[in-house]
């Protein structure tokens, strides 16, 4: 499966780049550039794919991917329905590991960055309070001018490589290797995947989305994921439950049917083991945090 190659620009007078995007359309297919790249989702929910990872992502989320890992951030169907408001607000800043110099990350000083970034080779994201400051020094960033935007980044980097939370994304044995001939398979087979996982996929459905036999389609998405296409298609499938436990107000065996799941004892099953909770203590954790986070506020 075969990420696009995306070019980053930079400018004459700008080292590395940031934006702020407020559409959920930039850059939504599976990609990978030399530059690492650090996202912070002020607003929005999807489903996130980094490396052989998939999850879902949600406001206040950061994450930190590095370079030619390839991803992908697949917003809900909400944010393309035109009679709905629903916003998306992102921060993004592309940069080369070694743009500030080949010596640079091997002073002493600089040992939390370089850890920072060895480990972003796999995809990390904070999942404590730190990603709000984070917020705050991106915002920033986003003004500043000069060594400031360095000065800026380093910060940012520094508080990702401080937090107690840190969550590594892509399996350690991941290993893409590079085939021009499947730029747009992943791209197909995700989307289709994303439009279709409430309902049963045949294998002959999926392979002929993959214009490629049902035998080959196999051998070739474990070869390149290290997953079959089923635990593929069930993590897509808790990721939609997850984001009903905290979005609907609908009991378990509605979410179980509503995420593609025949039968309830299946789901309860799967869910624990991705995400290591049952269903009703992931629900109730979250409950717990949203209310934490008002009084806090």
């Amino acid at each position: 499966m075969k990420p696009q190659l995306l070019k980053v620009t930079n400018t004459a007078v700008s080292s590395f780049s940031i934006r702020r995007d407020t559409v959920p359309y930039i850059n939504n297919h599976w990609h990978y550039h030399p530059e690492v790249e650090l996202i912070y989702f002020k607003k929005g929910t999807g489903t996130q794919f980094i490396g052989d990872s998939v999850k879902r992502f949600q406001a206040g989320d950061l994450v930190l991917v590095g370079s030619y890992l390839p991803h992908y951030w697949r917003f809900d169907d909400i944010y393309f329905e035109k009679e709905v408001n629903a916003t998306a607000d992102v921060s993004v800043i592309h940069f080369n590991e070694n743009f500030w110099g080949n010596d640079f990350l091997n002073l002493p000083e600089n040992k939390l960055i370089k850890t920072t970034l060895d480990n972003a080779k796999r995809g990390i994201q904070i999942s404590d309070g730190m990603a709000e400051n984070i917020e705050t020094v991106l915002n920033d960033l986003l003004q500043a001018e000069g060594p400031y935007k360095i000065i800026r980044l380093m910060e940012a980097l520094s508080l990702i490589g401080a937090s107690k939370h840190i969550n590594q994304l892509s399996s350690i044995g991941f290993n893409y290797h590079f085939e021009e001939l499947d730029t747009n398979r992943i791209n197909a087979i995700y989307e289709y995947s994303m439009c279709n996982f409430k309902s049963q996929i045949r294998l002959e459905e999926i392979a002929r989305v993959a214009s490629i036999s049902p035998n080959s389609f196999c051998r070739f998405f474990k070869s390149r994921t290290g997953k079959t296409y089923i635990q593929f298609l069930t993590e897509i499938r808790i990721g939609n439950a997850c984001k009903l436990l905290i979005e609907e107000d609908i009991n378990l065996k509605q979410i179980c049917y509503e995420s593609g799941f025949n039968n309830f004892s299946s789901f309860h099953k799967h869910f624990k083991q991705i995400t290591g909770k049952s269903p009703a203590q992931y629900q109730r954790e979250f409950l717990m945090q949203s209310r934490h986070h008002l009084q806090s506020a």
